[in-house]
């Protein structure tokens, strides 16, 4: 059986090999899968709940541990991978009180005799095709709310989380989730391709627009429910009236968190020209600040870069930006060193010319570029194919709420960042995908809705 090799990204070591799915597996296990969704949907909601309550309680017994894994795997902080794992206790929490309301029958009308009813039926196979930067998360908010809804599961890990995926597994059996429920795909794209020939009921993927568009060509005719959330090049605007200093620092901890290898990212900064370069030594300073080094040290802000021809891109737009005259405050090389390192980097005086403002970059790199006015500002946010998050940052809140209303952006930031709340739906404009995790929305996306006319004689 083909073996699937795991490499630790922040040292270059062989961390373990692990037999890898193929065509013929995947088959199965869809098809077991769906087998096993009938009973899993019959059961009682209250069931079901109690197998995702025990799934939590053990993540906080080996919390330190699954941090572990996932630092070892993806090159992340280990602070920041148990801030992953706590962060997601919560949205545990919001599913479970939250589902019963969001899937229980609505009567919509009830008069002389008609009763009028929306009942919300499981999709029934719900694939989900997973990320690396933020396992625990973006593969929470898919198989949580979908396995409490009553559907069956098949889960594909990126293989660069694939330790974590497993781990996932294992906690869910242990939980109670019964074993053809939820089934994990170990492998790279050939199993990811294997898993879209399957007949599913729906796909959730998280990653690249360019394999969001592949699978979306492919389910398209067969009219498959698909939710893509694909990349982002997520702008913020410093105000005039905003406090530099607070905003830069609030604002590197956007662009640098988890190396900068998150979705939602601060990717470009607008800073009005009275404050721009308060801001920038402010915001220089901060990231001199960030500790690179060892992921496994407490005090390590700067990991590793998860995969290492992402390093090849980093390097490209640093290229174009220095060739196009952007000015380098900070970084821009990479480090030495086994494993795959890229430092800290800052440019000013960029422009909408460079790929460094206009192509995700998804890592520790930014672009600061100086603005006239709040509609240059506008312009220039819009300025993009992706549309996932926007910020501004003024003690105006007016101001904020008259600018970010003509954002186009799934979710906006008024004097914050790079935060997700399970309370709200996540989702992007244009390239940034199509569909939504999170919220009561995000647990209604794993059912469908079924029309109940009723007549009492």
């Amino acid at each position: 059986m083909k073996q699937l090799a795991i490499h630790n990204p922040a040292t270059g070591a062989l961390i373990a090999s692990v037999p890898t799915d193929n065509a013929q597996t995947v088959t199965a296990k869809a098809l077991a899968a769906r087998a096993a969704q009938t009973n899993w949907r019959l059961a009682p909601l209250a069931a079901r709940k109690q197998c995702i309550v025990r799934f939590r309680a053990a993540i906080v017994d080996e919390l330190d541990h699954l941090a572990a894994i996932m630092t070892a795997e993806t090159g992340k902080p280990i602070r920041m991978s148990r801030n992953e794992l706590n962060g997601l206790l919560g949205r545990i929490d919001f599913f479970l009180d939250s589902v019963e309301r969001a899937t229980a029958t609505e009567t919509v009308f009830d008069q002389d005799g008609m009763a009028e009813q929306i009942e919300h039926v499981p999709l029934g196979l719900v694939a989900n095709i997973s990320a690396w930067n933020y396992p625990w998360f973006v593969g929470g908010n898919v198989f949580i709310p979908a396995l409490l809804a009553g559907n069956a599961v098949l889960y594909k890990p990126s293989e660069y989380a694939t330790m974590t995926g497993l781990a996932i597994g294992r906690l869910l059996r242990g939980a109670g989730v019964p074993d053809q429920v939820f089934n994990v795909l170990v492998g790279g794209g050939e199993v990811g391709a294997a898993l879209i020939e399957q007949r599913i009921d729906g796909m959730f993927f998280t990653g690249s627009h360019a394999t969001g568009a592949r699978i979306a060509e492919a389910l398209g005719p067969r009219l498959v429910k698909l939710q893509l959330e694909l990349g982002g090049k997520d702008p913020t605007y410093v105000c005039d009236d905003a406090d530099p200093r607070l905003a830069a620092e609030s604002l590197a901890d956007g662009a640098m968190y988890n190396t900068g290898q998150s979705c939602c990212s601060v990717e470009r900064i607008y800073v009005h020209e009275k404050v721009h370069d308060a801001f920038v030594d402010a915001f220089v300073e901060t990231v001199r600040g960030f500790k690179v080094g060892d992921p496994t040290a407490e005090d390590t802000y700067i990991g590793a870069i998860t995969r290492a021809p992402h390093l090849d891109v980093l390097d490209a737009q640093v290229a174009d930006a220095k060739a196009k005259g952007a000015r380098l405050l900070l970084g821009g090389h990479r480090l030495p060193g086994p494993g795959n390192w890229y430092a800290p980097t800052v440019f000013a005086d960029v422009t909408h010319e460079m790929d460094l403002m206009r192509e995700d970059s998804f890592g520790p790199i930014i672009g600061i570029q100086k603005v006239r006015s709040d509609d240059v500002a506008l312009q220039l946010m819009n300025d993009t194919r992706y549309g996932l998050t926007a910020g501004v940052y003024t003690p105006d809140e007016a101001r904020a709420r008259a600018l970010l209303a003509r954002v186009n952006a799934g979710s906006v930031y008024w004097n914050c960042c790079d935060r997700v709340s399970p309370r709200l739906p996540w989702s992007g404009y244009g390239d940034s995908g199509i569909g939504l995790t999170l919220s009561t929305y995000g647990i209604q996306a794993f059912t469908r809705p079924k029309a109940w006319h009723l007549r009492r004689y």
